[in-house]
């Protein structure tokens, strides 16, 4: 099973990609790759791995033919990809994706739902819930890129010097969070040391909650103001447009004044 196990990984075949083509679970896939060899397979897996590969049979020898050509890496994705539909009727529009963008949210779609159904714990639902969370705030954080390529390339996704965002901001990043860990893993840090600085990350973070506070209170103040100039009641469709340039007038004013008195 070496032999395959290489092979899959010259292809750049997933284990997830692979499961979704035999239609099993991950766990799985790693279950038949730990078997001795392929004829310990189930037939009907066995037989679609062979349609996969172009082999007749999965003995040593015939995977040791294969020649990996860009010819051929183009059909085994195309068979990896034919039954991948390019819209999900019962959840998703993916139609206005490429075919590449529809295979990776495939991808992610099995693998969250296959961690789900395996793993019966809170562990794997915070896991997702913060997944979910840092991807909703990867625009306005750069920094989220540049850990996540760190990440894929520390377990061994992609090559250490692959950088596919801000070159010289991803190699200042990934070097201090590669002496981070170092830190971490070694425990070179002392406890009062390590105290102190999760007190003041806790800090920052709550001084930024209260800033956001701080701001949403003032806008809702001045959204008060505008609609009691204006003489409504709420915001509606029809007076949002006229709500919202009112409050940037009454916003502007703020500033004149500020400024006279300065």
């Amino acid at each position: 099973m070496q032999n395959l196990n290489e092979l899959l990984q010259e292809l750049g075949i997933s284990k997830v990609k692979l499961a979704k083509y035999l239609g099993v679970s991950r766990q799985m896939i790693y279950n038949y790759l730990e078997l001795e060899n392929l004829n310990k397979w189930p037939k009907e897996k066995k037989l679609l791995l062979f349609k996969l590969l172009n082999i007749e049979d999965g003995s040593d020898e015939s995977i040791g033919k294969i020649k990996v050509t860009a010819e051929y890496l183009e059909d085994v994705e195309t068979k990896l990809n034919q039954n991948v539909k390019t819209t999900d009727e019962s959840y998703f529009n993916l139609k206005d994706l490429s075919k590449e963008e529809q295979v990776l949210v495939n991808d992610l779609i099995n693998l969250i739902k296959e961690k789900f159904t395996e793993e019966k714990n809170k562990n794997t639902y915070y896991e997702f819930l913060y997944l979910y969370h840092v991807l909703q705030s990867i625009d306005s954080i750069p920094e989220i890129k540049y850990i996540l390529a760190y990440l894929s390339k520390t377990t061994g996704f992609s090559d250490p010097m692959e950088f596919k965002f801000d070159e010289t901001a991803q190699f200042i990043l990934e070097s201090i969070v590669f002496t981070a860990m170092n830190l971490y893993n070694n425990g070179g840090a002392t406890k009062s040391k390590l105290i102190a600085s999760h007190e003041r990350f806790v800090k920052e973070i709550e001084n930024t909650k209260e800033e956001v506070l701080s701001r949403t209170q003032q806008l809702t103040t001045v959204k008060i103001q505008a609609l009691r100039e204006l003489g409504y009641d709420k915001i509606t469709s029809e007076n949002a447009q006229e709500v919202i340039n009112k409050i940037a007038e009454i916003q502007s004013r703020k500033v004149v004044i500020g400024e006279k008195q300065n």
